[in-house]
Formats: structure tokens, C-alpha cells, sequence
């Protein structure tokens, strides 16, 4: 084991003091899981009394940063974590467990992240391309002794993220599964060559190009979700000169909607940095930057009270790996301060997870719009205020 006993009993006390806060809450999802503790113990050796040279990438809810600090004695952790509720989660925990915070420091998947980096930390992200980027940007940026540890839960784990490592490094070895998690050691860094993101895509249906960085939802496509509510995007709200694209992604449903309306100004916001970057991207390509204003952002905090005439919302229904239906709520629930009276929220969902009566009872009056095999497109009227509900 390489954890003293002492560090062992420390970090479980650690661990069992975080809180998802910010962040969805529910009994079923935990602030940190048996791979945090396994990363932690499988790199213990190069963490402690580290300064300045150790990098966390994906840290969920700061359970690694906080266990190489507040157990192994690192110091000036460089982190990055693509959701926002991440970054606010980990600074809440780092405050509620008495971290100074100064012990560590939130930065882009960039040089600032990633120069003079000997340890690498890493939660293995959801998607290929994610891990692709990553490895790419760490072989780019770091030292050339640089060592990575990059876990998962061994059900979550595929070959192809061995593959996808040995892109970036000439030596990837697989650690013995424990506790149902599995870590993946890379050092050698290769010569990464031109930057393979963002990338971009075409459609048929779209009248722009699309760009995706790796942990970009939908990549550089058009989803099918997002397809069939643009099918109708012209009877939305048909007035509306204040438009949001609520979890943007990619950018496709508010671009599209500049685009069809010249005098419209959106709000695009989204809590993923790689959506918010790529959003910008395909809104500069399309001609239209000037009227896309772009937030990372939790919800609809980014939006005025009152502000949206139309709110366009194709909500993920997971978090993390995890598919659960309280990321949706939380954003439906959201609209209801944003949109001004009689304002739309446009919504299309997987037709099984059945929102409407939520949307009803929040928002207003609620029709449906289109429906395929498997997807349900709701068009929801905010009722004027002092309207009562049933």
C-alpha cells in the first residue's frame, strides 16, 4: 500500500466531509468515488510535498486537489475542471474543510495548466475525443518526465482510452482493477504535432460550420435532439428579439436562431468550458459573434431577470456518468426567473423521461410542438404573474 495508515485514515475523514454543493445533490450521487482514493494512492509517492509541478484534470468535486493537499502535503495544485459547478464545488469544499486557497489555482486546458507538470492527475472523461484533447495538451505542455494517472471505473474503461493515450505517449501500462476503478499510467510524452482541436463540422440542415473541442457535448455535429427542434425554430416565439440558448453546446440552436433572425441578440450559456469556447468559435465562423454573447455559466445566472422573450433548451440528462434527470430540472426550474412574461422556453427531450408536468407547473401552459421515436419537442408559456397554477 502506498499510503501510511495514518494517510489512509486522513483521507477517508477527508472524503467523508466533501459535498457536492453547488452542484445536483441526491442520495445516490457522491462528492468522490473508490477512483479518487486509488489515484491518490497509486501516484502517493510523486504528490507529497509537491510545489507547483502537480496537475489535476477532471477533478469531480475536489476530492483529488484536496486529498493531495490536505493528506499528502502538495501545494500550488494547478487544476482543471471543465464544469463550473466542479470548480465552485471544489472551492466550497476547500473552505468548509479548512484548505487555504491558495493551495491551489483553477486554470484552462492550456500552457498555464500544464508547463513544468511532473504529476499528472486525471479522472478519465465520459468521451474519447475529451481524452484525446487532454493527452494531446499534456504531451504539448509538460516535462518530458512527466507522469500521468488517469483512472476510471473499470465499467466505464475500453481499450480505446489505452489506445487513445498512446497517441500522446510512448508508454501505457494498466494498473490492477480495485474496488471496481482501474488506473492507466502514460509517461514518454510523443511529439503531439498540430493541435487536433477544435474541430469542425458540416450539415446539410445548417447554413454554418460547427466547432467542438474534445469535451464539447454533441462534438462538431448536429444532434438529433437539436435537429427537430430547429425544424420548427421559425414559429418559436416568432416576435422574440431576446433570445437564450440554454446549455449551448456546440452553439447549433442559438446561432441558428441569429442567423434566421438579424435583429436578435442571444444569450448563450452553457457551465462546460469547451462548450462555451466551441460556441464562440462557430458564432465568429458564422458571421454572427457580434450578437452571441457567451457565459459560462450555471444555469440561467448569466440571464437578467425577465430578460428572454425565448429560451431554446436541449438539456443533458446526465451528470458526470451518471443519467439522471435532476440536471434538467434544475435548468427548467431556472427559466422560470429568466423568461418575461408570456416568453417561451422551446424544449425537446427524450420523450420517456416525460417533463411536461414539471414544465407545466413552472413555467406555464405547455403544448407539443413535433415528436419522433425519441424525442418530444414542448413549446411552454410563462404565465403572468399573480396566474395561478393547478
Amino acid at each position: 500500500m502506498n499510503l501510511s495508515e495514518a494517510e489512509a485514515s486522513a483521507l477517508s475523514g477527508l472524503f467523508a466531509a466533501l459535498s457536492r454543493r453547488p452542484d445536483l445533490e441526491a442520495p445516490e450521487l457522491l462528492a468522490h468515488d473508490a477512483t479518487d482514493a486509488l489515484l491518490l494512492e497509486t501516484a502517493a509517492a510523486g504528490i507529497r510535498g509537491s510545489d507547483g509541478d502537480l496537475v489535476v484534470i477532471g477533478d469531480r468535486h475536489g476530492a483529488l486537489t484536496l486529498g493531495a493537499v490536505g493528506v499528502l502535503g502538495a501545494n500550488r495544485v494547478r487544476t482543471h475542471q471543465d464544469p463550473l459547478l466542479g470548480e465552485r464545488a471544489l472551492a466550497a469544499n476547500a473552505e468548509r474543510i479548512g484548505i487555504p486557497s491558495g493551495s491551489f489555482a483553477s486554470h484552462g486546458l492550456d500552457a498555464g495548466l500544464l508547463e513544468g507538470a511532473r504529476v499528472v492527475l486525471m479522472q478519465l472523461p465520459r468521451g474519447l475525443e475529451a481524452l484525446d484533447e487532454t493527452a494531446a495538451a499534456i504531451a504539448r505542455w509538460a516535462r518530458p518526465d512527466v507522469r500521468v494517472y488517469a483512472g476510471g471505473r473499470v465499467k466505464h474503461m475500453t481499450r480505446a482510452m489505452n489506445d487513445v493515450l498512446a497517441r500522446s505517449f510512448a508508454e501505457v501500462r494498466a494498473g490492477l482493477g480495485q474496488r471496481k476503478s482501474r488506473v492507466l499510467t502514460a509517461a514518454g510524452p510523443r511529439d503531439p504535432g498540430p493541435a487536433r482541436f477544435p474541430r469542425w463540422g458540416e450539415d446539410p440542415d445548417l447554413a454554418f460550420r460547427v466547432a467542438a473541442h474534445g469535451a464539447t457535448f454533441g462534438g462538431a455535429t448536429l444532434d438529433h435532439g437539436s435537429r427537430l427542434l430547429l425544424v420548427g425554430l421559425a414559429d418559436a416565439a416568432p416576435d422574440a428579439r431576446r433570445i437564450v440558448d440554454l446549455g449551448c453546446g456546440n452553439g447549433v440552436l442559438g446561432v441558428a436562431a441569429a442567423l434566421a433572425r438579424p435583429a436578435t441578440r442571444v444569450i448563450a450559456t452553457d457551465q462546460s468550458a469547451a462548450a462555451v469556447a466551441a460556441t464562440a468559435l462557430t458564432a465568429e465562423a458564422a458571421g454572427v459573434a457580434e450578437r452571441v454573447e457567451v457565459h459560462r455559466a450555471d444555469a440561467t445566472e448569466a440571464v437578467p431577470d425577465g430578460w428572454a422573450e425565448l429560451i431554446l433548451l436541449n438539456p443533458p440528462f446526465h451528470t458526470g456518468a451518471a443519467v439522471h434527470a435532476g440536471v434538467a430540472h434544475r435548468l427548467i426550474r431556472s427559466c422560470a426567473r429568466a423568461l418575461a412574461p408570456r416568453g417561451e422556453l422551446r424544449i425537446v427531450f427524450n420523450s420517456h423521461l416525460g417533463y411536461r408536468p414539471l414544465i407545466e407547473r413552472v413555467i406555464g401552459p405547455t403544448r407539443q410542438v413535433a415528436r419522433d421515436r425519441t424525442f418530444t419537442v414542448l413549446s411552454a408559456v410563462r404565465r403572468s404573474p399573480g396566474a395561478r397554477t393547478r
